[in-house]
């Protein structure tokens, strides 16, 4: 039986290979696609897998688009109500949510309720609403598969694993990102380009800055205690440099059970598309007696205080995660425009942390305010 496929985010990293994935799958097709403002490439996108819909998340990006695929047989829309539609198009069975920040969570939540299953590549998504994302999906009975390697790790790990009352522990593997091992002086001098330097994984600019403050673990740390609905204190981070390991689960016999394997998003991806089957992936294969020798250690939260401050707000709930995750979004943007420096990322989401009022049990509408609020309260405490 044939599959379709919507992909939010298709012109970014994770969307590039999960249609790489499905041009060598040929059971599974593209349903809807959506992108930033790449028409260029959305264009291309477009020719080669001739989905029913092409969103783009501006009018004048879907103008363009529509201008350049004139001649093909494909509705255009732009803007939040478009990445909906294809969040939510009927033919498609399975959605690939690979776009960046909090822009990914009411798509995400049209999704489940249309019945899709959820292959969850928003971290953001879980980190701010996780509660009510996961009982959305028990609600209407979707699947959530996670599609970042560190959770695709725990949750092959825990296939066939029995019941949650065997897990001690969830263990979080972190490369330590271009920094490792240097001290807070050192830190005071790093650039963007050197922080752009991930030394295993190719990602977009934003992850990507997240790795290099430790940021990304924390959102990684918060979403794992959601997905799986363990408490934090289960949830545990090393330094793996190697990216081999890409995460473990104990088990409160004392049994530990990794997922191995090259450092290569194209398997997780595929196993969100064929779940629960295993196919022939595309990816190298790990050589046990080539890869080196494999180490772990415990990560710095003295010179990367923001996975600190990750694990303080997953203990506060409420509206800390999206007052966090809002703040980390917006000064992550400035420092990619060199306005602010390396440390002043964590300074201003700490402080936005702090100015934001906080909301124990929120509904959806008082999340997307804090967001908002987070947001502003970067821009003004950054304003000199």
């Amino acid at each position: 039986m044939m599959k379709y496929v919507s992909i939010l985010g298709s012109t970014g990293s994770i969307g590039r290979q999960s249609l790489d994935i499905i041009s060598r799958l040929p059971d599974v097709k593209v349903a809807a696609l959506t992108a930033g403002t790449s028409v260029e490439r959305m264009a291309q996108q477009c020719r080669e897998f001739l989905p029913e819909l092409a969103v783009m998340a501006t009018y004048e990006a879907a103008q363009a688009l529509s201008e350049a695929i004139k001649d093909l047989p494909i509705r255009v829309n732009w803007g939040e109500e478009g990445l909906i539609e294809a969040a939510t198009v009927e033919k498609a069975d399975c959605v690939i949510t690979a776009v960046v920040g909090m822009v990914g969570l009411k798509p995400t939540l049209a999704a489940i309720r249309a019945g899709k299953r959820i292959g969850l590549a928003n971290k953001e998504t879980l980190v701010c609403a996780g509660e009510l994302v996961m009982d959305e999906a028990e609600k209407y009975g979707v699947e959530i598969i996670p599609v970042d390697s560190e959770h695709s790790a725990i949750f092959q790990c825990l296939m066939g694993s029995g019941e949650k009352k065997e897990i001690k522990r969830l263990i979080l593997t972190c490369s330590g990102g271009p920094f490792f091992g240097m001290t807070r002086e050192q830190l005071q001098t790093v650039t963007k380009a050197d922080a752009l330097k991930h030394p295993n994984w190719k990602m977009g600019a934003k992850i990507t800055i997240d790795c290099s403050t430790l940021m990304n673990k924390g959102l990684e740390v918060i979403e794992a205690m959601r997905l799986y609905r363990v408490p934090l204190d289960q949830v545990d981070v090393v330094i793996h440099r190697q990216s081999i390991v890409h995460s473990m689960v104990e088990f409160v016999d004392g049994a530990v059970m990794a997922q191995m394997g090259t450092p290569d998003m194209r398997l997780p991806i595929q196993l969100a598309l064929t779940y629960p089957e295993r196919l022939p992936c595309p990816v190298d294969a790990l050589d046990l007696l080539t890869c080196g020798a494999l180490t772990f250690s415990k990560p710095d939260l003295e010179n990367f205080p923001c996975l600190a401050l990750a694990y303080r707000c997953a203990r506060l709930g409420g509206t800390a995660c999206p007052a966090m995750n809002g703040a980390n979004e917006e000064a992550v943007a400035m420092y990619l425009r060199d306005e602010i420096g390396f440390y002043d990322i964590y300074r201003l989401v700490n402080a936005a942390v702090e100015a934001v009022p906080f909301i124990q049990n929120p509904t959806l509408e008082e999340i997307l305010e804090t967001d908002r609020l987070a947001r502003q309260a970067v821009r003004d405490l950054a304003t000199p």
